[in-house]
């Protein structure tokens, strides 16, 4: 069985290859959701974009979600807020956590920048307690230097 980073190199490679020469931010989002979902079987992956002054859903794997947060506002809010990844180990001890899912129990979301402001973010969702270490954040944080919109 492979570690989790050698899980992330492959995917790293592979979602390399899947992005060159692809030019639709959609498809681009749609298929890193769904290759990371399928490697690590987290129970949500997916993309909010910025458009204006709130986070709205982009594509994703997993059940139904919030469809917009507001700057500051709950994990993905308040990672687009203070420009860094945020890695929750309990969702229930994040002050002000949007619950779009009572099955989520651990989170991360990582910032998408194009140049200097952030125009994505990439939020993953756990149904297990301290689901990410570092190893995601570094890796994740890779994978979002991929998407260029």
């Amino acid at each position: 069985m492979n570690t989790k980073e050698e899980k992330y190199i492959e995917i790293y490679d592979s979602i390399k290859a899947l992005l060159d020469g692809e030019t639709d931010v959609v498809a681009n989002m749609a298929n890193v959701s769904a290759l990371i979902k399928d490697t690590f079987h987290f129970w949500w992956v997916g993309f909010y974009r910025v458009i204006g002054e709130e986070l709205v859903l982009g594509p994703f794997q997993g059940p139904i979600a919030c469809t917009r947060i507001k700057k500051g506002r709950g994990v993905c809010g308040t990672t687009w807020e203070r420009k860094e990844t945020i890695v929750v180990p309990d969702v229930e001890e994040f002050p002000g956590h949007i619950a779009c899912s009572s099955a989520s129990r651990s989170e991360i979301v990582v910032p998408v920048w194009s140049e200097k402001e952030i125009v994505a973010v990439l939020d993953i969702d756990s149904e297990h307690l301290d689901t990410f270490d570092e190893t995601d954040k570094i890796w994740l944080e890779k994978i979002c230097t991929l998407i260029k919109i």
